[in-house]
C-alpha cells in the first residue's frame, strides 16, 4: 500500500466520523425514541416543533429587533453599546451567562457569524441553527474565504466591502443587524420585519424587499 493509499483510507474514516452525530446528540435521538415507544410523544409532533421553532418562533423574534433597530434611532444606539440589555428589554432573553453582541452591516462592512468549534447561537433571537451553519465545511470554510462562501449563498459584495468573521462562543453570540433596504421609508416596524431572514441576521445574505410580481401575473 503507498503513502497516497494510507492517507486516502485516513481521509475518508475521518470524513466518515465527521459526519456522524455527536454523542449529546444520539443521547437526544434515543430519549426521543423512547417517550415515542412509551406513548408519550410522538415524532410527527417533535418535526413540527423543530419547524416552528426554527423558521417562525425564533427568526421573528430576531427580526424584530431588528426592524426596531431601523426604525428607533435611541434602540439602536442601545443595541449596539449594550445588546443584551436592549433585546431584554423586548423580553427576548437569552441563557443567563451569555452575552450577546450586535454587529452592525454598512456600506463599507459586512459581517458574518460562526462558530468554529460547534453551533453557539443566539436561539432566543434566531431560533434553532440550520444545518449548513453546524457542518464542518461552513465552519472552517467561511474563515478562511469568507467571500467564496457567501458568493455560494448568492451574496457577492463589491471589493471595496470589509468583510469581518466573528466567531460564537458558548460564552459570547453574535447578531447581525443586516443593512435597511431602499425603497422602505414608509414601512411600518412590522412590516420591516418581514423582510428580515434568519440568514440575514447570520450575515449570509442582505435583507431585501420581496421581487415585485411580474406584469399581468
Amino acid at each position: 500500500m503507498t503513502n497516497h493509499d494510507t492517507q486516502h483510507i485516513i481521509d475518508i474514516h475521518a470524513q466518515l466520523h465527521s459526519d456522524l452525530p455527536s454523542d449529546p446528540a444520539l443521547r437526544v435521538k434515543a430519549l426521543e425514541s423512547l417517550l415515542v415507544e412509551k406513548g408519550l410523544l410522538n415524532s410527527q409532533t417533535v418535526d413540527e416543533w423543530i419547524e416552528l421553532f426554527t423558521e417562525e418562533v425564533g427568526p421573528k423574534n430576531g427580526a424584530a429587533v431588528v426592524a426596531r433597530a431601523w426604525t428607533d434611532p435611541d434602540f439602536k444606539a442601545r443595541l449596539l453599546e449594550n445588546t443584551s440589555e436592549a433585546v431584554g428589554e423586548m423580553g427576548f432573553l437569552g441563557t443567563q451567562g451569555t452575552h450577546l453582541v450586535a454587529v452592525e452591516n454598512t456600506p463599507q462592512v459586512h459581517n458574518v457569524v460562526v462558530c468554529t468549534l460547534c453551533s453557539c447561537y443566539p436561539w432566543p433571537l434566531l431560533g434553532l441553527p440550520p444545518s449548513w451553519y453546524k457542518s464542518a465545511a461552513y465552519r472552517a470554510r467561511i474563515v478562511r474565504n469568507p467571500r467564496d462562501v457567501l458568493k455560494e449563498f448568492g451574496l457577492e459584495l463589491a471589493d471595496d466591502v470589509e468583510v469581518r468573521v466573528w466567531d460564537s462562543t458558548s460564552e459570547m453570540r453574535y447578531l447581525v443587524v443586516p443593512k435597511r433596504p431602499e425603497g422602505t421609508d414608509g414601512m411600518t416596524a412590522d412590516q420591516l420585519a418581514g423582510l428580515v431572514s434568519r440568514n440575514s441576521m447570520v450575515g449570509t445574505e442582505q435583507a431585501t424587499l420581496p421581487a415585485a410580481p411580474a406584469k399581468g401575473a
